[in-house]
C-alpha cells in the first residue's frame, strides 16, 4: 500500500500556484527624447505594472497562478533640460525664465527624490522600470547596484570610481581627503510598490558647461566630470552602453533584451 506521503492533497490544502521571478530586462533605446515624453512613458509602463500586482493579489484565494510583471531599461538623451527632485531647493537653479530660454533649456519639478540636476546631449541617462519583487526588495541596494554598475563601467576605461559616504551616485578622487572629488553620475529614484522609475544620468560627451547654471544635487563644494574629459576624447554612447548593460546584467543576475 502506498505511504500517505504519495497521496494526493485535498484542493484545499494544495499550495496555491506562485509566478517565478521575472529576470528578463527589455532594453528601449530612445535616442534623443524629450524629457516629457519620457516621463510620461515612464509613468506608463510603472501604471501597466502596478495594474498587473492589484490584479495578482487575489490569485491565491482564486486558485491561479499569478501574471508575470515585466521589467524595462530606457536609454536616452535629452534636449538640454534641469530637472527639481522632491527635497530640491528651487533657488539651487541659477536661471530665471529668460537664462533657461537663452540657453535653450527647460525646467521640471519631477516626483523622484534628490535635488536638481542636469540633462542633456552626450548624457547617458537610464530608467529602469522594474519590479524588485523580481530581484530583491531592498531599495539601498538597488540604487548601490546602480552605482556598482556604472563603477565596473569606468574601470573599463581605466577609471578608478566609487562612493563617497552621505552621497548618492559615483565619483572621481573619491577618497577621503581627496583633493578634487568630481561626481559623473547622478541617481535618483521613486519606488511605488516595489516597482521603480526614475534612475541615473551617466556624463558622457556632456557640455559640462551646463551645470554651472544649478548647484548640482545641492552640493557646492564638489566638480563635476565626464568621461570624455577624464578620458581627453569623445566615447561613443553606444558603447558605454554595451559595458554598462553587460555589468548590470551581471550585479542584476538578469538577461537584458534590447527590444
Amino acid at each position: 500500500m502506498s505511504s500517505s506521503s504519495s497521496l494526493p492533497l485535498p484542493p484545499s490544502a494544495s499550495a496555491a500556484p506562485v509566478a517565478a521571478p521575472n529576470r528578463v530586462v527589455v532594453v528601449k533605446n530612445l535616442g534623443l527624447a524629450a524629457y516629457e515624453e519620457t516621463w510620461a512613458y515612464q509613468e506608463e509602463l510603472l501604471a501597466a505594472t502596478l495594474a498587473i500586482k492589484v490584479r495578482n493579489r487575489p490569485a491565491a484565494e482564486e486558485g491561479r497562478a499569478p501574471e508575470p510583471t515585466p521589467n524595462y531599461l530606457l536609454l536616452c538623451q535629452h534636449p538640454h533640460v534641469y530637472t527639481l527632485g522632491k527635497s530640491g531647493k528651487p533657488e539651487h537653479l541659477l536661471l530665471d525664465e529668460e537664462g533657461l530660454a537663452r540657453h535653450g533649456a527647460t525646467f521640471h519639478r519631477i516626483n523622484r527624490g534628490g535635488d536638481i540636476t542636469y540633462h542633456g546631449p552626450g548624457q547617458l541617462v537610464g530608467y529602469p522600470i522594474l519590479d524588485l519583487d523580481n530581484f530583491f526588495t531592498d531599495i539601498h541596494r538597488y540604487l548601490r547596484l546602480l552605482e556598482e554598475a556604472v563603477i565596473h563601467t569606468l574601470a573599463d576605461y581605466g577609471l578608478a570610481a566609487g562612493r563617497i559616504a552621505g552621497l548618492t551616485g559615483v565619483w572621481l578622487d573619491f577618497e577621503e581627503g581627496a583633493a578634487n572629488p568630481r561626481k559623473i553620475c547622478a541617481l535618483g529614484v521613486k519606488c511605488s510598490r516595489w516597482v521603480t522609475m526614475h534612475g541615473f544620468a551617466f556624463n558622457i560627451n556632456a557640455d559640462l558647461s551646463y551645470f554651472g547654471h544649478i548647484v548640482p544635487c545641492g552640493i557646492t563644494d564638489k566638480a563635476v566630470t565626464s568621461l570624455q574629459q577624464e578620458l581627453g576624447r569623445a566615447v561613443p554612447l553606444a558603447e558605454v552602453e554595451q559595458y554598462l548593460l553587460g555589468h548590470l546584467a551581471a550585479l542584476f543576475e538578469a538577461d537584458f533584451i534590447t527590444a
